[in-house]
């Protein structure tokens, strides 16, 4: 096929011509403190937490310590309960994840359980089925952090929707709500049981604006999780990270949280600045 240049010079031109044409249409928009809306007003509309209506929050880690089952470990394994904790948190969540993966589902108890059991064995550690059982229904009182009473108040006083969004098996959420006296505070409890997968599939995420009744943009996901924040963040919501400790940086996965606090008790003052 022969190629006809001059055919082809005057396309080249033409799309130039066009991309020029389309820089120049931008270069036109009106620019904050140039046109008819004033710079503070194109800032405030493109605050998302302005439109916060709702909050969801992650469970353990940003509600629940899950570490709390330490001394019960120490106690039972002498020497060994901080390792015992550690290893088993982990492997919760990489057992969370893999299931995920493979299609396989498996409630939440059962994972923490299958993920105690590979703990306790990688230690060398007897887990007989007496310390089992203890150290399961541990998971059912966990203790709630020290700001999560007062903030969850601060943000229900405020007329904030609340509900907790979490991988937790239902049985497990509401005892430890009722556990930490925060479950009078929540208007609901939403978990992964609904889907059948574990986070950090957009599935779960999107649980939280059908179960709340509101808009994607009004529900703040909060969590003290990074890869939890990367995932909602993925998924289109506005996420509020709890960065409880300060050295813990963000993860590299191409999502970052709208906002970074230091506890939970932060988060009504930012609704007040958002106003």
């Amino acid at each position: 096929m022969k190629l006809d240049r001059r055919a082809f010079v005057g396309t080249l031109g033409a799309a130039t011509v066009g991309a020029a044409g389309a820089r120049a249409a931008v270069g036109s928009l009106p620019t904050p403190g140039s046109g008819s809306a004033p710079a503070a007003a194109v800032a405030r509309q493109a605050d998302p937490v302005e439109a916060i209506e709702a909050f969801a929050f992650d469970a353990y880690g940003t509600l629940f310590d899950v570490f709390s089952v330490t001394a019960l470990c120490e106690e039972l394994f002498p020497g060994n309960g901080d390792a015992l904790a550690q290893r088993w948190r982990a492997k919760q969540l990489q057992y969370s994840l893999l299931r995920s993966l493979m299609g396989r589902h498996r409630d939440f108890w059962l994972v923490t359980e299958d993920a105690l059991v590979y703990a306790a064995r990688s230690l060398e550690l007897d887990l007989t089925a007496a310390r089992r059982a203890r150290l399961m229904d541990a998971y059912l009182s966990l203790e709630a952090f020290p700001d999560v009473r007062p903030g969850l108040e601060s943000l229900r006083a405020r007329g904030v929707r609340l509900a907790i969004l979490s991988n937790g098996e239902p049985r497990m959420l509401e005892a430890a709500a009722r556990s930490a006296g925060i479950d009078t505070l929540l208007d609901t409890i939403i978990s992964v049981e609904e889907v059948k997968i574990f986070k950090v599939s957009p599935r779960v995420y999107n649980l939280g604006p059908e179960r709340l009744g509101v808009g994607r943009s009004a529900l703040g996901f909060v969590s003290s999780n990074a890869w939890d924040i990367a995932g909602a963040a993925s998924a289109g919501l506005t996420t509020f990270w709890i960065q409880r400790s300060a050295a813990e940086p963000p993860e590299e996965l191409g999502f970052a949280a709208d906002r970074v606090v230091a506890a939970i008790t932060d988060l009504p003052p930012l609704l007040e600045g958002a106003g």
